[in-house]
């Protein structure tokens, strides 16, 4: 599928809540929770893509099959080294609160000072990367292998 066609928004909250055979509060508590980041109309009307239905879909099998918790799975994200990604620098690192916690995505903090700042969390590789739970564990584990052997592996 197209990409741009992947990542616009859509479907309305009762769309999706079908397609996905949840309820509207499910969508919303997710939200709430940070595990997702809703496009929203300038009515304030939220509006899901596909790539939006692919992660709930990923978020129902991790709570579901996995048994992962909504807080297990904050947890999860707030691991992902969005700072190695982005090749962040000392003192971006010592400002921005996703290096500093684990209790949320990267996406769940304000960004004022670092080089995340400005950008939209929707279209940011580390929440793309969120949904897929082989990617993760894959950041995860070469970012610890570049800090504890060095940079060239």
């Amino acid at each position: 599928m197209n990409s741009d066609l992947h990542d616009r928004p859509i479907f309305s909250i009762s769309a999706a809540a079908r397609m996905l055979g949840v309820s509207v509060q499910t969508l919303r508590l997710y939200e709430d929770e940070g595990l997702l980041v809703i496009s929203k109309t300038e009515g304030r009307q939220r509006r899901y893509s596909r790539a939006d239905i692919d992660r709930i879909e990923c978020i129902r099998r991790a709570i579901n099959e996995e048994k992962i918790s909504i807080g297990g799975m904050q947890h999860i994200h707030g691991l992902i080294p969005c700072w190695d990604m982005f090749h962040c620098s000392e003192k971006e690192r010592s400002d921005c609160p996703a290096f500093k916690n684990h209790s949320g995505g990267c996406w769940t903090y304000e960004h004022s000072r670092n080089a995340c700042a400005g950008k939209d969390c929707r279209l940011c590789t580390v929440y793309k990367f969120s949904s897929d739970c082989k990617q993760i564990k894959e950041l995860i584990i070469r970012s610890s292998l570049h800090h504890r052997v060095g940079p060239n592996v």
